[in-house]
């Protein structure tokens, strides 16, 4: 056995196919890699928990040029390692079932490299959960089995007993089987299945792009055909195919299979993105703006040194309050700079951000827009001869200021950033809105739209099947400046608000 050496592997399950499902272990692990070794089943968006640093090293395993081979990826693994690195091998669904694991981890056993097994959901049990389907149920099964419906090229005797299978009274769970499903239902048939019994396929399971094919297993095969099914897919055969369709929950999602443009910064897009998620829907990220900030100018360092001798804090966004808030982090100081100050925040969201930071919004208006922070707050506090200091972005209208100035208010607005074109690559995106396979585009602010239709022509936008969500009044404003129409408007101001407003006009 070779010397033992400073390197270690990580054999990670990276779960069934949406990104939050792998495990918190797993994802802890992703941070600390040096080089990670990725499955074509890991999702990409996992590699967000990786460092800026760690090398990326994608090895699919399907026939073509750049495909690996499991000895290849062995020799990878013990290369790596060798070298000193901590490696992740990101595998898809766990590691364990189906997944080549003893291979890779005799490999390492072998070479003297210690590694760790971090189990992950597999994707027969994900499917199912995600269909509504419970493969054991008192009243039709109290056992289950995983079968491998594709066996290893060159096998000269296969393992799999199917006239056991044919017996078995239980739930039969087969991956990889997509492409051999009019053989496994022959086999079964062939060994006294009978005909009738229930089976299902689920396609992309977990995934906005999750498919449901249900059948007798006689004609299961021909109707996955009739509906295109590819893998990856997971069948289950026996009493739980034949499941309520009232409990397929994750299909039944407000947004589920609709495609979502983003526009917001590459961070806010983020941010939407996990809640479109939530709902089943499947986001598509365009950034369309950066946030740059202006914590060097001398205004913003005269107004953060001495918080103190203003009477009111008013912040306009949740971008504000980081960018504040980062910044006195920086010079080791927190919320208590701002002493007796009163805050007040423009929405929820930017009331929440506060909150995260140690402070509780003072004052929230009930309608989400400068011009009615202004208007409330004027008529709920005495703000003559009080001096108010505004926190927000450069670009912001005067309606704020007017409102203030007009109840007494002694005013200094202070630029905390501003937004800048972010250009990115529309080609793909503009295809799919000229084919119909864009359902919403979404607008969180005036500088998002203008940036847009910088890039996209409106008419195409008007010609097309999407639609138009709008987060508020000014944004939607912006939209009929391009000529654009504007489907939905968000009556509460904020991301949550947006989406729920999507959600209603999905229903």
């Amino acid at each position: 056995m070779a010397k033992k050496n400073k390197g270690f592997v990580y054999l990670v399950g990276a779960g069934p196919g949406r990104a939050d499902l792998i495990t918190v272990r797993g994802a802890e692990i992703l941070k600390t890699a040096d080089c990670i070794i990725c499955d074509k089943l890991a999702n990409p968006a996992l590699l967000k928990f990786a460092r800026p640093d760690a090398e990326i090293i994608h090895v699919p395993k399907r026939v073509g040029k750049g495909s690996f081979t499991q000895r290849q990826i062995n020799d990878l693994l013990i290369e790596k390692a060798s070298g000193g690195k901590t490696v992740v091998r990101l595998k898809g669904g766990d590691p364990c079932i189906f997944g080549r694991c003893a291979e890779e981890a005799s490999a390492c056993a072998e070479a003297g490299i210690d590694f760790e097994i971090v189990p992950g959901v597999t994707a027969g049990i994900a499917a199912a959960g995600y269909a509504g389907i419970m493969l054991t149920d008192r009243k039709y099964s109290s056992q289950v089995v995983f079968v491998t419906g594709k066996e290893a090229e060159g096998k000269q005797q296969s393992n799999i007993d199917w006239q056991w299978l044919a017996k078995f009274g239980g739930t039969i769970v087969f991956y990889m089987g997509v492409a051999n499903l009019d053989f496994i239902a022959q086999q079964l048939i062939e060994n006294g299945m009978a005909k009738a019994t229930p089976a299902v396929v689920i396609a992309d399971a977990t995934l906005p792009s999750q498919r449901v094919v249900k059948a007798p297993l006689n004609q299961i095969s021909k109707e996955c055909k009739r509906a295109e099914v590819k893998p990856p897919a997971i069948i289950v055969i026996g009493g739980a195919a034949d499941s309520d369709a009232r409990l397929n929950w994750f299909m039944k999602r407000p947004l589920f299979g609709k495609n979502i443009v983003v526009t917001r910064d590459a961070s806010g897009n983020a941010e939407f993105a996990a809640k479109i998620i939530q709902q089943g829907g499947n986001p598509i990220e365009l950034a369309t703006i950066k946030i740059k900030p202006l914590t060097n100018t001398t205004r913003f360092v005269r107004a953060l040194t001495t918080p103190s001798q203003y009477d009111w804090i008013v912040f306009t966004s949740s971008n504000g309050v980081e960018i504040v808030f980062d910044f006195l982090r920086g010079l080791g100081k927190d919320a208590r700079v701002f002493g007796s100050a009163k805050t007040a925040a423009i929405g929820r969201e930017t009331a929440a951000a506060l909150v995260k930071s140690g402070i509780k919004a003072d004052f929230v208006p009930t309608i989400y827009t400068s011009k009615e922070l202004g208007k409330q707050l004027a008529a709920f506090w005495n703000l003559h001869g009080k001096k108010v200091l505004l926190l927000r972005s450069q670009a912001a209208s005067n309606e704020l200021v007017e409102w203030l100035e007009r109840a007494g208010a002694e005013i200094e607005s202070v630029p905390v950033y501003r937004t800048v074109t972010a250009k990115s690559k529309c080609d793909g995106l503009i295809k799919r809105i000229a084919d119909g396979a864009i359902d919403w585009l979404t607008f969180a602010s005036s500088s998002s739209v203008r940036t847009f239709f910088e890039q996209i022509q409106p008419d195409l936008v008007n010609s097309s099947s999407a639609k138009v969500a709008s987060i508020g009044p000014v944004t939607s404003e912006e939209l009929r400046r391009f000529a654009v129409r504007v489907d939905v408007t968000a009556k509460e101001h904020t991301i949550d608000g947006l989406l729920a407003a999507i959600e209603d006009a999905c229903r």
